[in-house]
């Protein structure tokens, strides 16, 4: 049965300290969330036992997410981003979450400036297989997610991901689909789910303006039909943002106000995707 997440983004900047953390875990309970997902931080600073115990408490599972930074993008810093996915791995294990999320097959920003070559895509299979082999044995499935062209090169549409998937050949790889970037780049909302097929096992669920679902250009109909007919059991974890919370404007460019505050925007948004859910009978 699908899940019902919210991005620690929602509530909080995105850096991982012990009191905003459990601020983000109550409000993710308050609000009648299934799932927190957890962006970790490339310190990987965490005490997983502790956040453990207040998941639990609140009867809260955790999705583990992690973004390659730029001094680990993959074709460049093939091992430093090995290191950097191992350690985000163990962190996902120790947190009880079997899927680590995210941008894992570059650093978002980095770019070479050209289109992407043989010999990088060849790296980036040869790091991911053993990112895969590594996250087998801890029972983890990595999820790459594509972002759009303005924050990577490597992979900005599902088939991208699905190509990596297939050279690489590891039931531990999987795809993570976002409706921002899906919005950017692929031609609609329906075939990239349709042709992931089982290799889907997470979304991002966000507005094409990162505000209240049904309000901007996402065709929710068709995403939310095609979701139903592949049998998705992951989790629509959400993952817009209001600039009312301090600072987070900057860090996502936010460079208008946003018409909700974080609570009313986490709580309008989980209604609306838990109605298209039963709507779709999911």
């Amino acid at each position: 049965m699908v899940k019902f997440g919210a991005s620690l983004l929602s509530w909080i900047l995105p850096e991982w300290k012990a009191i905003e953390g459990a601020y983000a875990i109550q409000k993710t309970a308050a609000a009648g969330f299934d799932v927190l997902e957890i962006l970790l931080p490339p310190s990987m600073k965490i005490n997983t036992t502790i956040v453990r115990k207040q998941l639990k408490e609140h009867h809260i599972k955790a999705i583990c997410s992690f973004n390659l930074p730029a001094n680990c993008h993959i074709p460049f810093y093939p091992d430093q981003a090995y290191d950097a996915i191992k350690s985000a791995l163990n962190k996902a294990a120790e947190l009880e979450s079997t899927i680590l999320a995210g941008v894992l097959h570059s650093g978002i920003g980095v770019f070479s400036g050209s289109l992407k070559t043989a010999e990088e895509t060849e790296t980036v299979v040869q790091v991911l297989a053993l990112c895969a082999d590594y996250a087998s044995r801890l029972g983890v499935t990595m999820c790459l997610e594509p972002v759009n062209r303005y924050e990577s090169y490597v992979c900005t549409c599902a088939a991208d991901v699905l190509d990596l998937i297939e050279q690489v050949g590891s039931p531990a790889l999987a795809l993570h689909l976002d409706t921002f970037h899906m919005n950017i780049e692929e031609d609609n909302f329906r075939d990239p789910v349709i042709n992931s097929g089982g290799h889907l096992k997470h979304m991002h669920i966000t507005e094409s303006n990162r505000g209240m679902p049904g309000e901007g250009n996402v065709n929710w109909d068709d995403l939310f039909e095609a979701l139903a007919k592949i049998n998705y059991d992951g989790a629509l974890v959400l993952e817009n943002f209001s600039s009312a919370i301090d600072g987070m404007a900057e860090r996502v460019k936010l460079w208008h106000p946003s018409k909700y505050n974080a609570q009313d925007l986490a709580e309008g948004s989980l209604a609306f995707i838990k109605q298209k859910a039963l709507d779709y009978g999911m």
